[in-house]
């Protein structure tokens, strides 16, 4: 695997991981920092065996993802992610969360309705703890029904940053005050 990191994020380092399929570049995992790890230390114990290198277009990612967590308006394209890593399942909540734009958020029960999967707000939440592709498809803008944030890889304050660089408002309480929550199509 090759390995692209991405060392002066607001939130930590960030690493791509990348190869080459068919003469071009795919990235099968974004690495985040969580609070009690280093996306560097993640890194090592997941692929201790790597190489560092980077193309045009995994450079052209990681300044997206550089301006995107300081607070820019980057639409991600998902053309160079390895999506079919993903279970179909999980595969559909992302696209999903993918069409969440900035500025909205949508909950684990919207999601799941949306995708036809009545009763599995849970599933779409470990569809979203586990997705490969963190900041790429916005799993941040996925929170619980009550409006609190619920998880996230990076962890809850940096979900709430994210959230309020966006332009979501909080209530005193730490819920999301949206007047417009994606998929909530009242019939």
């Amino acid at each position: 695997m090759n390995i692209k990191i991405i060392k002066t994020t607001p939130f930590g380092p960030v690493v791509i991981v990348w190869s080459f399929l068919n003469g071009h570049p795919q990235v099968f995992r974004i690495i985040i920092s969580k609070p009690d790890s280093s996306a560097e230390n993640q890194l090592t114990r997941a692929y201790p065996h790597y190489d560092l290198s980077s193309c045009d277009e995994i450079d052209e990612l990681a300044k997206s993802i550089q301006a995107f967590l300081e607070g820019k308006d980057i639409q991600f394209s998902l053309n160079i992610m390895a999506l079919d890593i993903c279970t179909q399942f999980q595969k559909s909540v992302l696209l999903a969360e993918y069409e969440v734009n900035r500025g909205l958020v949508s909950t684990y029960k919207l999601i799941a309705r949306h995708i036809g999967s009545d009763g599995g707000a849970r599933a779409v939440g470990n569809a979203l703890a586990g997705n490969p592709f963190p900041i790429i498809i916005p799993c941040h803008r996925a929170i619980r029904s009550d409006g609190y944030v619920g998880g996230f890889q990076g962890g809850v304050a940096m979900k709430k940053t994210l959230l309020e660089k966006e332009g979501i408002v909080f209530d005193a309480k730490g819920r999301v005050i949206s007047p417009l929550l994606k998929y909530d199509n009242p019939k």
